[in-house]
């Protein structure tokens, strides 16, 4: 095995942080990229350089050895690379952040080329959004569901309704006269005959829609499945059938009469929307931007 003067990088940054996910913030790497520098380093060694704990890497005595050794030689590197280096042009941050797909479509597809920084955006359930965000994996999250982790901030910005939703071509009048009448046992077995979408990855939307409003978990199952809810409501559009969603993602389609929305419930349903952050992060100035881009779509959405 060959001696790589990226893994004394790697573990200077560990010492000095006090964990792989900071480390990997301060070296622009990813987290599983500073593990394979540090176990790498560690072989080489033949010993173990830090003792790992849930919170903190706790440098063993050869790891503090090996960091007063090393100190000042890569001190010197790094201060010739930053005067030899030319740059072209300035260092661009890289932020990641976790949101649905429809929120991303919605908000911020359309800045995208404007942004003065490199954005990723992963799209997963929340609970592996909110993980990873803690882990160091991503720097902001989108998110209707908080969390108790310590090191997380949830801050809200908005709310969304979600409501019942058909096709332009479904043939409600039925379902309305029952609603109007507050018959919600016709209304719960009209609806159980109709045909239904919902997505892959969250079918909550349609189980708690239906548990408020009937008191009881809906007892069929879905009989579209598709990828996303964009993909619903555009099956949907000049079509038949239903589904659950958020209210915000259907402006559009019910402007333009292709879809039809039916009901907002007996006990409206909604969802406060937050942007989930670390208490410590270098990107306070790139995640207000995007913050700001937030904030003013949903202003535009509610004075429409």
């Amino acid at each position: 095995m060959q001696w790589n003067l990226e893994w004394l990088r790697t573990f200077k940054a560990i010492y000095e942080t006090g964990t792989l996910s900071a480390a990997a913030q301060a070296l622009f790497i990813s987290q599983p990229g500073v593990s394979l520098h540090l176990n790498s380093l560690e072989a080489y060694a033949g010993y173990k350089l830090f003792d790992r704990s849930p919170r903190k890497m706790v440098p063993t005595e050869k790891g503090k050895f090996l960091y007063n050794f090393i100190l000042e030689p890569l001190k010197k590197l790094e201060n010739a690379e930053q005067h030899f280096h030319r740059r072209s042009q300035p260092e661009r941050a890289t932020v990641s952040v976790g949101m649905c797909f429809e929120t991303f479509q919605y908000t911020l597809e359309e800045h995208v080329a404007s942004l003065p920084f490199n954005l990723i955006i992963k799209f997963g359930l929340y609970p592996q959004m909110q993980s990873d965000l803690d882990n160091g994996l991503l720097d902001m999250i989108v998110t209707p569901q908080t969390g108790n982790q310590q090191n997380i901030v949830y801050e809200p910005f908005s709310k969304e309704r979600i409501v019942l939703i058909a096709g332009g071509n479904t043939n409600t009048s039925k379902l309305e006269r029952l609603l109007d009448k507050g018959n919600m046992d016709g209304a719960k077995e009209f609806l159980k005959g109709r045909l239904w979408y919902s997505t892959a990855g969250d079918t909550e939307h349609l189980k708690n829609f239906w548990s408020k409003n009937f008191n009881e978990h809906p007892d069929f199952s879905p009989n579209f499945i598709v990828p996303n809810i964009s993909s619903i409501i555009r099956c949907l559009s000049d079509n038949e059938g239903f589904s659950v969603v958020p209210d915000f993602l259907c402006h559009e389609a019910l402007d333009a009469g292709k879809i039809k929305l039916v009901w907002h419930g007996n006990h409206p349903w909604e969802n406060t929307l937050y942007f989930g952050t670390r208490k410590n992060t270098m990107y306070q100035k790139e995640l207000a931007q995007l913050k700001k881009l937030f904030e003013e779509k949903w202003e535009r959405e509610m004075v429409s």
